[in-house]
């Protein structure tokens, strides 16, 4: 079998500096030190697995955090989050990505100046909760066109996007919501690597006869690659978090397999499953 790995397959700038950030801190820490992570620093079982053995433990909610370092996760956390970190003389340890940041400096700036916010978005998914707290969660949050009917009129509106959804699906939703404002100022906040690895993956779908998706199953930007190689191999795209998700059986027929990886898969995962592929 040929395997062919699609370009910016793997950590993404911002998940290879949290990850970074945080082996440093693991690196330095002291015996009894107290190291937590706030939710999952990434969105994938094993890279978690590994850094709870080098004893970052994951806590879901800060109150449960009463001393230590405290890690805010890639995706970021609402503005209250600090202000608690800081009351309760927590460590912190800012792993949000750039992008994210970015796109929490631009609502916070347009909320203040008396803009209504527009969150493009899974209003579930921790970026798009943690983004919200920085309007004081009045932000509407739309996930489809269908939601586009939520959003009353207002004379000036302020529209941002999830990073990691499709470019696709940002330019038909902010088609809609152009005539929501007398005033509307539109930010295509989608994170570059994005782009550039949805591009990739959906080129290479087109020239394979099936595709693998390496990734957590929890993963938003994982989920979208899918989304886009079953679009290309409807029949023939397989979403595995390791290669011990492999089938061999399901695969075996193929000549040529392509692999793409989600932003936040680290290529002691990918490695092993392209060695695999290799021998089937």
């Amino acid at each position: 079998m040929k395997v062919v790995l699609a370009d910016y397959s793997g950590f993404c700038f911002g998940v290879k500096k949290a990850i970074d950030m945080v082996y440093d801190k693991t690196s330095r820490k002291t015996e009894g030190a107290k190291l937590f992570s706030l939710g999952p620093l990434i969105h994938n079982q094993q890279v978690v697995n590994e850094l709870e053995k080098k004893g970052v433990s994951v806590k879901d909610d800060i109150s449960a955090i009463t001393d230590g370092s405290i890690i805010i996760r890639s995706h970021g956390v609402p503005q209250e989050v600090y202000e608690k970190a800081r009351s309760n003389s927590l460590d912190i340890i800012d792993a949000t990505c750039p992008f994210v940041r970015r796109i929490q400096n631009i609502v916070k700036d347009y909320c203040q100046n008396g803009y209504e916010i527009v969150i493009i978005g899974n209003p579930k998914h921790p970026e798009v909760i943690g983004i919200n707290g920085w309007c004081n969660y009045k932000s509407y949050i739309v996930s489809n066109e269908e939601d586009v009917k939520d959003v009353p009129y207002s004379k000036k509106l302020c529209i941002v996007a999830q990073t990691t959804i499709p470019v696709s699906h940002f330019n038909r939703i902010t088609e809609l919501l152009k005539v929501k404002g007398d005033k509307v100022e539109i930010f295509n906040t989608i994170c570059n690597a994005t782009m550039e690895r949805q591009d990739a993956a959906r080129k290479l779908a087109k020239e394979v006869d099936a595709m693998i998706v390496v990734g957590g199953y929890h993963s938003s930007n994982t989920q979208k690659l899918v989304e886009i190689c079953r679009a290309e191999k409807p029949n023939a795209t397989f979403h595995v978090e390791s290669v011990d998700d492999l089938v061999e059986d399901d695969l075996k027929d193929f000549k040529v397999v392509g692999v793409t990886a989600g932003a936040s898969t680290p290529q002691w995962l990918i490695e092993p499953l392209i060695e695999k592929l290799k021998k089937i």
